[in-house]
């Protein structure tokens, strides 16, 4: 696991457009914390590390969105979902499949019918106001397999910090 510093949304972004510069096709992350802590910020940075152009906002009552860049975008938010069930509705399996990246906000809820290969981001609040705590866990091969490549993308906000709070914990 990899534990980051942010102190402030443009940084969060910087830090998510970092990792977007590691994405493949089919690569699933799973955003999780609590409401307000920059779940779609990160998102937003994501896409911009993709080439979206658009804007990106919280899919909360559409449930998902898609976005063109280098790498097709998908983000969802399955926080209004009341059972799992709900989440294979949305046509998750074929979202998976066809070779974009997806995002899922409080993907926590549903993570037992997700493949186990996901990038998890734990954002949450820090001492400051604009403070987050970015704890990002690879499961499976993939994110597993560039760990590595990772801490380097986020040596900037992992080893010091942008307040120098980050630590590396592989």
């Amino acid at each position: 696991m990899l534990v980051a510093t942010s102190d402030s949304v443009e940084q969060t972004r910087a830090l998510a457009a970092a990792v977007a510069e590691l994405a493949r096709p089919g690569d699933l992350l799973l955003l999780v914390g609590d409401l307000g802590a920059g779940k779609t910020a990160f998102t937003q940075g994501f896409g911009a590390g993709l080439g979206v152009e658009e804007q990106i906002t919280s899919p909360t009552f559409a449930l998902v969105q898609g976005y063109s860049g280098r790498i097709d975008m998908h983000h969802l938010d399955v926080y209004r979902l009341e059972q799992i069930n709900e989440a294979l509705d949305l046509g998750l399996s074929e979202l998976l499949d066809d070779g974009s990246v997806t995002l899922i906000e409080w993907g926590d809820t549903i993570v037992s019918t997700l493949p186990r290969d996901y990038l998890e981001v734990r954002v949450t609040f820090g001492e400051d106001a604009d403070e987050r705590i970015l704890e990002l866990h690879p499961v499976g091969a993939s994110w597993r397999s560039r760990q590595g490549v990772l801490a380097v993308a986020l040596q900037r906000w992992v080893e010091s910090g942008p307040t120098g709070g980050g630590s590396a914990a592989c």
